[in-house]
């Protein structure tokens, strides 16, 4: 627990798959109608295939008033993709409801036969208010293939915005549902989604005087989860590499802290080493090439930057104080980190240049500030707050300015950015008669659409990675 309380008191491509442009259709060119294919060595982001900035929708009017789209269930050519049709839509419903910005209109309202020969019947869809429509259908070449194809509709407009059609190993059909929520929402909003990506975080389950910490990694909205560790020596702080599939994170091997890192595609890992009398909470640089972290030293903590290719090590600040938690701006040209530096005797937020010059105090709330975010766009700092209402997760600008409060409960800590920046993830833990229970919590920025993203046991210390694609 990074905040100290009152005493007392690049991405891994999807195999073999064709991605194909589908051309805008009329009721004269039908859906097949000879759209080239190029295979490629993995999944390629295709161009849309009609597009412009009057089809993209403000992001805050999104918000107050969310776009209603209709997602009828992907139509079957064969049986035995039958479920993967209705699947596939369930997912991509899910993800443009999970971001606040869309509004699924209901399937019950849908007038029968409003696609005819695979083109919208318009007035259908307009009269129920939809501003777009999403309409696909899987097939399956054989050899364990399926065929996804989507078109995403303007009901205003009356004409296509994408189509896009994958060929690709059946068991990739929930990665390709995000991929197509991102197109839409990318679409939509005029900005990338964050769906296919993923989340490592650290398990925690077992007796409560006993627990067992192992590291886990899962798609962003829970699914997929795998254990990359054993959970025989405590797990803590996992951190994504931007540029890599790989994570940073601390081990507790023969009792005592060591900096690792994991190469999620190959499960290698590489003991970067165990540095004074501890080291803790790695964060990469955003062009991977090196580490931050702090090391204890006596009675206080200094941040130290870590280049990974010389191995080199370069001390950013001194242990005369408690110097923890350090974050890069996306630029890297800046570093935030929480410190008690100043004498006030609480963990405040101090800004400073990356070389550890011009270190300035951005946090003045009558509260203790921990574990800063800095947001991919750059504009804001998510942080744990501790006062004397308990514990919560805030955002301010770089400066200082505009803080505003998120959640507050009885623990709520380890804020992590999506890589969009709308949405924040941090992990809740509540009390219960016999030990706590934790959850993985998402919000908006605007502090709305709070979600529990579920997981197999407690879950803690969440850092949500780069896309996939």
């Amino acid at each position: 627990m990074t905040i100290r309380r009152p005493s007392p008191a690049h991405h891994p491509r999807v195999p073999g798959t064709l991605v194909e442009r589908l051309p805008p259709l009329s009721r004269r060119l039908m859906i097949g109608a000879g759209a080239a294919g190029l295979m490629l060595p993995g999944l390629a982001r295709a161009q849309n295939a009609a597009n412009g900035p009057s089809d993209a929708i403000n992001v805050s009017g999104a918000h107050n008033a969310p776009i209603p789209i209709a997602l009828p269930a992907f139509t079957d050519a064969s049986s035995n993709t039958s479920d993967i049709g209705a699947q596939i839509t369930q997912v991509v419903t899910s993800d443009l409801d999970h971001c606040g910005l869309f509004s699924a209109i209901d399937p019950t309202s849908f007038v029968p036969n409003s696609v005819v020969n695979s083109v919208p019947v318009w007035n259908n869809w307009s009269i129920l208010g939809a501003q777009a429509l999403v309409t696909g259908q899987v097939t399956s070449p054989g050899a364990g293939q399926i065929r996804v194809e989507y078109r995403l509709w303007g009901i205003s407009q009356q004409k296509q915005l994408q189509g896009t059609a994958y060929t690709t190993a059946s068991g990739n059909w929930r990665r390709i549902a995000h991929i197509i929520a991102d197109d839409i929402y990318q679409q939509m909003i005029g900005e990338k989604g964050y769906f296919d990506t993923r989340v490592a975080f650290i398990s925690v389950s077992g007796p409560p005087t006993s627990p067992i910490r192992r590291m886990a990694l899962m798609d962003y909205d829970g699914a997929n989860v795998r254990f990359l560790t054993s959970g025989r020596n405590m797990a803590l702080s996992p951190q994504f590499n931007p540029t890599r599939q790989q994570l940073a994170f601390v081990s507790f091997e023969n009792n005592r802290p060591q900096v690792y890192l994991f190469d999620l595609q190959t499960g290698a890992r590489t003991n970067i080493g165990s540095f004074g009398d501890m080291s803790f909470g790695p964060r990469f640089s955003p062009d991977g090439s090196a580490l931050l972290f702090s090391i204890s030293k006596g009675g206080g903590a200094m941040i130290v930057k870590y280049d990974l290719g010389s191995r080199r090590m370069t001390q950013l600040t001194d242990a005369n104080s408690i110097n923890v938690t350090p974050c890069y701006s996306p630029d890297g040209t800046k570093i935030v980190f929480n410190s008690d530096r100043d004498g006030s005797g609480d963990q405040q937020l101090f800004v400073m240049n990356a070389d550890g010059s011009n270190v300035q105090r951005i946090s003045y709330g009558h509260a203790r500030y921990a574990e800063p975010d800095w947001s991919p766009r750059g504009d804001a700092i998510a942080f744990t707050r501790l006062d004397s209402s308990g514990f919560g997760i805030g955002v301010m600008k770089p400066d200082g300015s505009g803080e505003r409060l998120l959640s507050q409960g009885y623990l709520e800590e380890g804020a992590t950015f999506c890589p969009n920046g709308r949405v924040i993830m941090f992990y809740r833990q509540s009390p219960l008669r016999v030990g706590n229970v934790s959850h993985l919590v998402t919000i908006g920025v605007d502090g709305f659409n709070e979600r529990i993203t579920p997981t197999p046991t407690n879950a803690e210390d969440p850092s949500w990675g780069p896309r996939l694609s």
